[in-house]
């Protein structure tokens, strides 16, 4: 077994450090959580999608995706009918209240992007851009 020593040890606290106040930072400035976030970015992409294919596209689990959804549709962003083909299927869709609130959510995405990066020159952020995949590839196997 390789032993990590103290430096690896801080990396990881760093990540979950940094993890936990993006989160905090994020929520306080678009008005929702990342997750939510990332949902609605997904449906923003899609007309639209059966719920199950939306949790399947974010990787987190079907509870999860409806407590979204149902605090989403509560806020009025997001819509949920039964598909006409199939009862059992779920489709979702941003509304127009949805579509409209998402492009704030992006401008505020790029300004907190922007502050986190600031003093990081062009090849700095493609080598962050490569390590970080590195490490969510190696993440995936955990």
């Amino acid at each position: 077994m390789i032993e990590s020593n103290r430096e690896d040890y801080c990396v990881l606290e760093r990540l979950q450090l940094l993890n936990n106040r993006l989160g905090s930072a994020f929520s306080g400035c678009a008005g929702i959580s990342a997750s939510r976030f990332r949902l609605m970015q997904e449906l923003f992409a899609a007309e639209e999608i059966g719920q199950t294919s939306l949790q399947k596209l974010l990787g987190i689990d079907g509870a999860a995706v409806t407590r979204h959804l149902k605090q989403l549709e509560s806020r009025g962003f997001v819509s949920r009918r039964s598909s006409p083909e199939d009862n059992r299927v779920t489709l979702v869709r941003l509304t127009q209240q949805g579509r409209e609130h998402i492009d704030g959510y992006i401008q505020e995405k790029s300004r907190l992007v922007e502050q986190l990066l600031d003093g990081f020159g062009p090849e700095e952020r493609k080598q962050l851009a490569d390590m970080l995949e590195r490490l969510q590839s190696n993440a995936e196997s955990l």
